[in-house]
């Protein structure tokens, strides 16, 4: 009996280790998860600390001034400009009186303004400039060149270009319009104003030619003639208007080119 007992007290206490192995092994497992949860804890605490700045910001205080500042002065530029904008197709006024010259200064020639396109007859027809020389050749002899289609070659060189030049697309048209202002239906000037767009529209044209090589080998221009070619926009068709598809030529006379004028177009 006393044996019975005595083996039945050491499988008792065999199970009592094997329970607290078991227990051991499950509090380092639970140890384990703890430092786990508190790894994951200290990351999301890391992860919370982070504070990411974008923008302006992100900079540095002095380079935080530096923007404010630029985009104060893009601010102002912008106020100034539409102010002088909306002054200059403003009805005149006290402003406009005093201060014209200064609006003018600042508009011409990039930011013309005009109501050509609105109102109160907005444009309709294409108008074409064309010229043509007199030229005298290396042997003595004198040939008429063809027609050379200035605003044709201005169309080109704007067509499909994002940023074209005043050049391209002011100065043939202004000089036309300048010339049609100051002269008469039988092209005679009138006033001082009339010789002066003559004189301009003569060296835009030496300019042009010579650009073309018009002249050809040692040739020089003697004269220069213009001539505009309108035709009327046609209407839409739902509009029932018929107007005429035929080209209405206006063609001045002649003009000699003054020999410090033959090169370059310089006076």
């Amino acid at each position: 009996m006393e044996s019975q007992t005595a083996a039945t007290e050491s499988q008792t206490a065999a199970t009592e280790s094997q329970s607290g192995a078991t227990e051991s092994r499950d509090g380092a497992t639970e140890s384990r998860d703890g430092v786990a949860v508190s790894r994951d804890g200290v990351a999301a605490a890391r992860d919370g600390a982070v504070d990411p700045r974008t923008g302006v910001a992100a900079l540095s205080p002095r380079y935080q001034i530096g923007a404010a500042l630029a985009l104060a002065v893009v601010a102002v530029a912008v106020c100034v400009h539409i102010g002088l904008t909306f002054l200059h197709v403003a009805p005149s006024n006290t402003l406009t009186k005093q201060h014209g010259a200064v609006m003018d200064e600042w508009i011409y020639p990039e930011f013309e303004q005009n109501w050509k396109l609105f109102a109160p007859n907005p444009l309709q027809q294409n108008i074409s400039v064309q010229v043509r020389a007199e030229v005298s050749t290396a042997d003595g002899g004198i040939r008429t060149t063809g027609w050379y289609d200035l605003s044709a070659q201005d169309g080109r060189a704007i067509d499909g270009n994002p940023l074209p030049s005043h050049t391209q697309q002011n100065e043939l048209r202004r000089a036309w319009d300048f010339f049609v202002a100051t002269h008469d239906s039988d092209n005679r000037p009138v006033g001082l104003r009339g010789a002066l767009s003559e004189t301009y529209l003569r060296r835009i044209a030496v300019l042009r030619l010579d650009r073309n090589d018009a002249a050809g080998p040692r040739g020089v221009v003697e004269r220069v003639q213009y001539r505009s070619r309108t035709v009327n926009v046609p209407p839409p068709e739902w509009s029932g208007e018929r107007v005429s598809d035929r080209p209405v030529y206006r063609v001045l006379p002649w003009w000699t080119v003054p020999a410090g004028e033959t090169v370059g177009g310089a006076a």
